[in-house]
């Protein structure tokens, strides 16, 4: 099943018939395209209960996400379809991350020989318990604080119409950074199991893997020892003053092998399990796509949850 999303930054319709086309001398392919928020997880959980092989996401990394937790429903299983991914949103973090090429033509070539191949890899992912009882995975990234709220401020602008390319995210990040967001009583406690908590954290970015998220072709960083065959791995700011803060993006941005250092900042390497908890509650992110506000998630590891064609 080739779930596809229209709305995605950089899919035509044109393009999308191209890939279409790719496929169907080599495999018995049905299309399905997504008409509104949680459609390619009720797609891939419909594919997950027909017994298809393989499920192909055609989109940015929110349908990606979509499809996972589609297929996942009932949890991990070796029985479940493998996923393939088509990037063509405005990051791909999850399929670039994998090594796929990072447009959706050059990704069919490689995922075309992997089909051809019987090739995958099995990578671990992350789960976040949510204040209503509910868990979503996540293939990359969850964020609590900033970069949530500039996830939510984004996601207001393309209602408006404005395109979602890594400038909006940037002038989005300043504006909020002086303007929008609380940078004087830090609400956030995290707790990792058997160590002491760590509390006055103003925002937590919660690594699967690196980088944290690309602006344009430059990876975001903070945590570059982030793997899928680990555990998780957490970036925390205790200060949002423009010092630390600059210094933290700058490292982000430079440091290839080793995790963003400062007084103001906090690590945690390979966690099986991380909990936040806020004394108000804070905007979340999950992948990409913002989840409204949060004020108590538990964040665990789930090795070898799925099967990737690549």
């Amino acid at each position: 099943m080739l779930i596809a999303n229209p709305k995605a930054t950089s899919t035509s319709r044109r393009v999308r018939d191209v890939l279409i086309r790719a496929f169907t001398g080599d495999i018995d392919l049905v299309l399905a395209e997504t008409a509104h928020r949680g459609h390619a997880a009720e797609l891939a959980g419909q594919a997950a209960a027909e017994n298809y092989d393989v499920v192909i996401a055609l989109g940015g990394d929110g349908t990606v996400n979509e499809a996972v937790n589609g297929l996942l429903a009932d949890g991990p299983s070796p029985d479940l379809p493998a996923l393939a991914v088509l990037p063509s949103g405005s990051a791909n973090v999850f399929a670039r991350a994998l090594g796929l090429p990072g447009d959706p033509v050059g990704a069919t070539r490689s995922v075309l020989e992997a089909l051809r191949a019987g090739r995958h890899r099995t990578v671990g992912l992350g789960t976040a318990a949510l204040d209503d009882g509910s868990d979503r995975y996540f293939t990359f990234c969850a964020g609590v604080g900033l970069d949530a709220e500039v996830v939510r401020e984004v996601e207001r602008a393309r209602g408006t119409g404005a395109k979602a390319d890594p400038s909006l995210y940037v002038r989005t990040a300043f504006r909020h950074f002086f303007t929008g967001t609380e940078r004087r009583r830090p609400p956030l406690t995290l707790e990792v199991p058997g160590r002491p908590p760590k509390a006055g954290l103003f925002l937590a970015f919660i690594s699967n893997t690196s980088p944290w998220t690309f602006m344009g072709p430059i990876p975001v960083n903070p945590s570059p020892r982030a793997h899928f065959t680990r555990g998780l791995d957490v970036f925390g700011m205790r200060s949002l003053d423009m010092g630390p803060t600059l210094g933290a993006v700058a490292q982000m941005l430079t440091a290839r092998g080793r995790p963003v250092q400062g007084r103001r900042v906090v690590n945690v390497h390979d966690a099986a399990e991380v909990t936040l908890r806020a004394d108000r509650p804070m905007a979340f992110q999950l992948d990409g796509e913002y989840l409204g506000e949060q004020a108590h998630i538990t964040f665990r590891s789930v090795p070898k949850a799925i099967r990737i064609v690549i």
